[in-house]
């Protein structure tokens, strides 16, 4: 059997907020093969919500690679398709190796599994069930039934890290949230009179640029808009630019903010019912999209984003929204940037506001802990922790 080129799959920006990668399992025939078919999927990255990231590798009869695809935006063709179309008769007796279990149920394009069946595969390899409801297993079931080889869990943990968000989504019905922040390493976002930038350096700057373009939507507070006047695009790494979303009890904004650039990217203002009548009508008059929440809450604001196929949002906000959104389970990564600077204060801003702990032993220690170098600053990647175990 050919070997494949290259090593193992590729990482974007936030590769590292992933939960960390067990181990692969037994030693298998397919794992190189699935290893460059996850390489593939993380090539949509950022592009493919409400769907998953999804690659695909074709070998022939005899072994060798007829075939590559990955699933590069939403709405268009899944990576089984793109790889068949790659192999064509040369599909024909091979073996399909996919991250993910082929689709059985007609959405914006027909079921994968269908093609795979009429392409003549012999022997499907995949990585991980497709926990979607529609599917859930019944892609595996209908190739079974036309009589194909179904091989299941190869590189299965790696399939999951890659697509935790997609998972998460379908398992909560809200996005994964990454919580960003930069701060000096005395723990502090900002000077007391409210100066931030900039506390991070260039390349620390440019990551965050490359983290926005993962993911879906970017959110704020009022209070950023007000004072920090950001831009939130990942300047031109993704198009379209992710959506930016602003969380406002009272639309008390500033009417010269870049969010209104609509050139630049989408922006979403997001309110609960005891919004202003005067800030509704200033925003529609501005042709913003406005979204009327039923509390203007962090939890309240991921499920209308779960509900419009946000798979991953990145929290940029200041440090009342930050507690909020931890406190509400909004947040699943945290990525704090970590400047070689003092800034002192005792009244200098931190990252987060009260999160009502009383103890120490309230507080649960977050996992991970991946650090990184990004210039002079460093990058601390981590989970949240495990929910606490049911009790009788």
């Amino acid at each position: 059997m050919a070997q494949p080129g290259g090593g193992g799959a590729t990482t974007g920006a936030a590769g590292a907020l992933s939960s960390p990668q067990a181990a692969a399992g037994p030693a298998s025939p397919w794992l190189a093969w699935m290893r460059r078919a996850l390489q593939l999927a993380e090539l949509g990255r950022g592009r493919t919500s409400p769907n998953p990231l999804v690659g695909a590798v074709i070998l022939d009869a005899g072994g060798a690679l007829v075939g590559e695809g990955y699933h590069e935006r939403s709405g268009g063709p899944h990576a089984e398709v793109g790889a068949l179309r790659q192999a064509g008769e040369r599909a024909r007796g091979g073996t399909l190796i996919v991250s993910l279990e082929p689709c059985c149920h007609h959405g914006r394009t027909p079921p994968c599994s269908e093609a795979v069946i009429a392409a003549g595969i012999a022997r499907v390899v995949l990585a991980m069930r497709d926990p979607d409801p529609r599917v859930a297993g019944g892609g595996i079931a209908r190739l079974r039934a036309a009589g194909l080889t179904v091989i299941e869990g190869v590189a299965e943990p790696e399939a999951l890290a890659l697509n935790a968000a997609f998972c998460h989504r379908l398992a909560t019905g809200r996005p994964l949230g990454i919580l960003k922040w930069a701060m000096s390493v005395d723990g502090r976002t900002a000077l007391p009179n409210g100066n931030s930038q900039w506390i991070s350096g260039p390349p620390a700057r440019a990551w965050v640029h490359e983290l926005r373009a993962e993911g879906d939507a970017v959110i704020v507070g009022g209070g950023t808009v007000r004072q920090d006047d950001p831009l939130l695009t990942s300047r031109g790494r993704r198009q379209p630019e992710p959506l930016r979303v602003v969380l406002s009890r009272g639309l008390e904004l500033p009417a010269g903010a870049r969010l209104w650039d609509r050139d630049a990217a989408a922006t979403l203002v997001a309110h609960g019912p005891e919004a202003p009548a005067q800030g509704r009508a200033w925003l529609d008059a501005l042709g913003v999209e406005r979204l009327e929440l039923a509390a203007c809450e962090p939890a309240a604001l991921l499920e209308a984003l779960g509900r419009r196929g946000c798979n991953q949002v990145l929290w940029e906000c200041g440090p009342t929204l930050a507690a909020a959104a931890v406190r509400q389970g909004c947040v699943q990564r945290i990525a704090a940037v970590i400047a070689p600077k003092l800034l002192g204060g005792v009244a200098a801003r931190t990252p987060l506001g009260d999160l009502g702990l009383t103890a120490m032993a309230q507080s649960q220690p977050w996992q991970g802990g991946a650090l990184r170098r990004l210039g002079d600053d460093w990058l601390w990647t981590l989970a949240a922790p495990p929910p606490p175990p049911d009790r009788p």
